[in-house]
């Protein structure tokens, strides 16, 4: 058993330890800075709660009101606003004020295709 764990880890670890410098080099002058990277890990982490993705895959379909995103999900106005309100925060969401009523709609194409890109990514 032991022989087996020690052949599955030779196998995904190198046998030598080398550093190729020039592919560091070239990897670490194309990787985006630290603080972006951080910006981008927030906006995962808020599309990791389910309610909040369930919204935004609502509103990749169409825009919608607070009230009819809060039917859609079976939640209540209030905790379907808090979750906008977060969304909106990181610009995933923007909305329009028309008479009495708020819309909601994502903020641009690349919300869209972010969500249509992790779809194909899991039906695959």
């Amino acid at each position: 058993m032991a022989t087996d764990t020690a052949r599955k880890h030779d196998e995904t670890v190198c046998e030598v330890a080398f550093v190729n410098k020039e592919r560091v080099q070239a990897v670490r002058a194309r990787i985006p800075q630290a603080d972006i990277l951080e910006k981008l890990s927030e906006i995962f982490k808020v599309l990791g709660d389910p309610s909040r993705l369930r919204i935004v895959s609502a509103l990749n379909v169409r825009e919608l009101c607070v009230c009819d995103i809060a039917s859609l999900l079976g939640a209540s106005i209030s905790a379907v606003s808090h979750q906008l309100r977060i969304l909106r925060n990181l610009k995933l969401v923007k909305h329009r004020k028309e008479g009495k009523m708020v819309y909601y709609s994502l903020d641009d194409a690349c919300i869209e295709k972010l969500i249509r890109e992790g779809l194909k990514h899991i039906q695959e």
